[in-house]
């Protein structure tokens, strides 16, 4: 099994690298972007077949380690 963790700043987090390719963007002319989140995903096989316990493991990974749950926020998607 597979598990895929997006993990992004929460809404209100000042996001510099964000900011840092909006600019960017606005210098290639591609003005039509009104903002940009940076965030990062985080790809895990998994030796487990239960999904109940798989998303379990994936929530207390990301609680502990993957994510700063003060700033950010995480979506955990689970696949065969």
């Amino acid at each position: 099994m597979k598990a895929i963790v997006n993990v992004s700043l929460k809404a209100g987090v000042l996001d510099s690298q964000g900011k840092a390719v909006h600019h960017a963007l606005d210098s290639l002319h591609f003005n039509n972007v009104s903002d940009v989140r940076v965030g990062k995903q985080i790809i895990l096989k998994l030796d487990e077949t239960d999904e109940t316990k798989a998303m379990a493991d994936v929530t207390k990974m990301c609680e502990d380690l993957l994510a700063n749950t003060v700033i950010e926020d995480y979506e955990i998607e689970l696949v065969q």
